[in-house]
């Protein structure tokens, strides 16, 4: 069965001038023409087109579109199940939010007078977690499920750490390192200590500005709060590093740190799905790991040492909770794999 070009506009919804350009990028180019050089659309063009409009709704550009379909390899199923995973995520958001208005209308139809503003931005702040976590996810997210105490308890932080802001302290200040010691036990308390549901919550909160206005924890606040975690770390470190090496690191700790979300996340993926340290897929992982490390401890092995060292003797060190014993012991034998690799490509 042969379409016209006409007929497939019909079908499909799509113009036929944008049928004109799919086929002048090479996006979608019919398989036949009639005499009269009309286009002419097979089994397999409408397929493709399927592909196409699938990836369409995933957010592609028509580039991207075209590079993604270039692939020999790719089978079709797999767009028709990512386009099945997507419907399945809308339905299950169009349902919680469809429950929750039902509570609305039945409190309204009761006489009850709830705080409409406040329930409609904790409807939108609902529905932009699930932009960023699958419900599997929110599921194992106590932030997601906070009652009331937990709430209260992060205005009351929040309170205190924007009044000592306010009052012109420094992250230095000894009420700044405590509250963000504080605040980094209540992170890990909250997300469960699972490292993949904190790097999606810190990339929730450093792109949602209504996240930010609801918490009333602005970008200023975060850096702030680092800003005294890192003051916390640096004075356990100076008890173990000289002049010199805790000069360089003061200067670096922290420079890098929004890069450490993510990659602990990576790890602990890594390790869940129970990849050896020494596997190929981990090698990136471990040179991104010692990347960052030797951004704040430097590349010499005796200061290394010593900052290992620290982060081994001092619990306070590693009470974010993410990254945790096995977590190190991991990157370590991966990053030792790494250097006994090129220890050997250089002697051989």
């Amino acid at each position: 069965m042969l379409l016209k070009i006409g007929e497939l506009s019909k079908r499909t919804g799509l113009t036929v001038r944008a049928l004109h350009h799919y086929d002048a990028i090479g996006l979608l180019t019919p398989t036949a023409r009639t005499d009269a050089g009309y286009r002419l659309y097979n089994r397999d063009d409408i397929a493709r087109l399927h592909q196409i409009q699938a990836l369409r709704k995933f957010g592609l550009t028509l580039a991207d579109i075209g590079t993604y379909l270039a692939r020999p390899d790719l089978p079709f199923s797999s767009v028709i199940a990512e386009q099945i995973a997507q419907l399945t995520r809308q339905i299950e958001q169009a349902t919680t939010l469809r429950s929750r208005l039902q509570d609305l209308q039945q409190q309204l139809q009761q006489g009850q007078q709830p705080e409409l503003a406040e329930w409609l931005t904790t409807l939108e702040l609902m529905t932009m977690y699930d932009q960023y976590f699958s419900q599997e996810e929110l599921k194992q997210l106590p932030l997601y499920r906070a009652g009331d105490t937990v709430k209260q308890e992060w205005k009351t932080l929040v309170a205190s750490v924007a009044a000592l802001m306010a009052s012109g302290a420094g992250p230095e200040h000894p009420q700044a390192i405590e509250l963000s010691s504080q605040w980094m036990r209540m992170v890990v308390r909250d997300t469960g200590a699972r490292a993949q549901l904190f790097a999606k919550l810190n990339r929730m909160h450093e792109q949602q500005q209504l996240v930010q206005e609801q918490s009333g924890i602005s970008p200023e606040m975060m850096r702030f709060v680092l800003a005294a975690s890192r003051q916390r770390q640096l004075a356990i470190y100076r008890n173990y590093l000289d002049d010199d090496e805790f000069a360089f690191l003061s200067a670096n700790l922290g420079r890098r740190s929004a890069e450490w979300p993510p990659l602990i996340a990576q790890v602990q993926d890594a390790m869940d799905q129970g990849m050896s340290p020494t596997a190929p897929s981990v090698r990136p992982l471990a040179l991104h790991w010692l990347e960052l490390f030797r951004s704040f401890a430097g590349d010499n092995p005796a200061t290394q040492q010593k900052i290992r060292q620290a982060l081994n003797n001092e619990a306070a060190l590693s009470d974010s909770g993410f990254v945790h014993a096995a977590m190190r012991d991991f990157m370590r034998t991966a990053i030792g794999s790494l250097q006994t690799t090129a220890a050997a490509k250089v002697t051989g």
